[in-house]
């Protein structure tokens, strides 16, 4: 079974996710050019979300750092009783025996995605084994026997740990593939309903203990690229998937579809907000169940959307989608619908083919996506 999101987002001014010429991201669609936010910016804004929102608890929580090991090495320090530096060599072996090196400075030569269970685990296990561990000198590898034996025990935690944002986003780790988990949703670019047209800011800023006689100048100049669009976003949750990436545990599959749903919703990306303070909410909401197969409407925005008379840029996208949507159905159908839910902040008559689905309230929409999930039959 299948949840999907289509939401359609307006921003104010602002440049939430930039390049690395500090211009807001882009890309040409339908032969125009678009404003985007990529995938990835999107999906660190949910995994904060969760986090910050209280959507769920640090143990359902994961941590991606190249700095894995000084959290170890704290956790470590806090059941043995030895130096920094022991506890640094007992790490580094433990991690030889997964192909993982640390650096002097700490860091691994990638980023490792673990749950916080896991890491709890994983400092469980190279305290137990720390004596063993420490008893090595020298820069050799550990003998194959006592390699094995720490490389099956570490082997035996690096199971996800149930963590609920690395169970919908999946990790890879280069040298260790058979602990590869695969993503369970999809999150697509947003991007914008409209043609864009990137803008610039002029900006000064007044050195506070100049005087006018010193020097009347600014003491800073410069230029920001910025632009304000109406964003599709689309993304997508496969259930059977997240079961699986969770152990079977029903509860906490719910608890990660509600969070991944709110979270979406309230998430935005923090590029320049200290100076846009862009903090718009969707004003468009549509939810879908399916058995099977997946569907995009980002087509809907081939021809940019403009506003035209008294209806606005938004109200223009939702109508397009409504349309697309039909053109969709008369098709394809919609055998494999389970179920809609939509709700809006704009004035009532923009839907047809799509108006059975309204709900009134996000709250409704989550309710009635949630009665309608069933993963625990897909479990069995």
């Amino acid at each position: 079974m299948f949840i999907e999101l289509h939401l359609i987002q307006n921003f104010a001014p602002s440049c939430l996710n930039r390049d690395d010429t500090n211009t807001p991201k882009d890309c040409r669609f339908g032969g125009y050019r678009r404003a985007r936010i990529s995938s990835q910016c999107l999906k660190r804004a949910i995994r904060s979300t969760f986090e910050t929102e209280d959507l769920l608890a640090e143990s359902e929580r994961a941590t991606r750092s190249l700095v894995v090991a000084k959290k170890l090495a704290d956790m470590i320090s806090e059941r043995v009783d030895a130096d920094d530096a022991t506890i640094d060599r007992v790490i580094s072996l433990a991690f030889e025996t997964q192909k993982l090196k640390v650096d002097e400075s700490g860091a691994t030569q990638y980023l490792l995605f673990l749950g916080n269970e896991e890491i709890t685990e994983l400092a469980a296990v190279l305290s137990s084994n720390f004596d063993k561990l420490a008893a090595h000198k020298g820069k050799k590898p550990l003998p194959k026997e006592a390699a094995k034996e720490i490389k099956e025990a570490i082997g035996n935690v690096l199971d996800g740990g149930k963590a609920a944002d690395l169970a919908l986003f999946g990790r890879m780790l280069a040298n260790l593939p058979s602990k590869n988990i695969d993503a369970a949703s999809q999150v697509a670019h947003a991007i914008s309903t409209n043609k864009v047209d990137m803008e610039m800011d002029f900006f000064t800023a007044v050195d506070d203990l100049k005087t006018r006689n010193d020097d009347a100048g600014a003491g800073m100049m410069g230029t920001v690229e910025f632009n304000s669009s109406c964003f599709y976003r689309y993304a997508n949750i496969n259930t059977e998937q997240l079961m699986s990436n969770l152990q079977q545990d029903e509860q906490l599959a719910r608890k990660a579809i509600g969070a991944f749903l709110k979270a979406s919703i309230e998430a935005i990306p923090t590029g320049k907000q200290n100076s846009m303070a862009a903090h718009q909410r969707p004003s468009f909401i549509f939810a879908v169940v399916r058995n099977r197969g997946l569907l995009s409407l980002a087509n809907a925005f081939e021809n940019p959307i403009r506003p035209f008379g008294n209806d606005s840029l938004v109200a223009n996208s939702i109508k397009a989608l409504d349309t697309h949507w039909a053109n969709l159905t008369r098709v394809y159908g919609n055998q494999d619908l389970v179920t809609g839910a939509i709700c809006s902040t704009e004035p009532d008559g923009l839907l047809e083919a799509t108006k059975e689905y309204d709900c009134g309230s996000f709250d409704e929409v989550m309710r009635k996506v949630l009665d309608h999930v069933s993963i625990d039959k897909e479990a069995s």
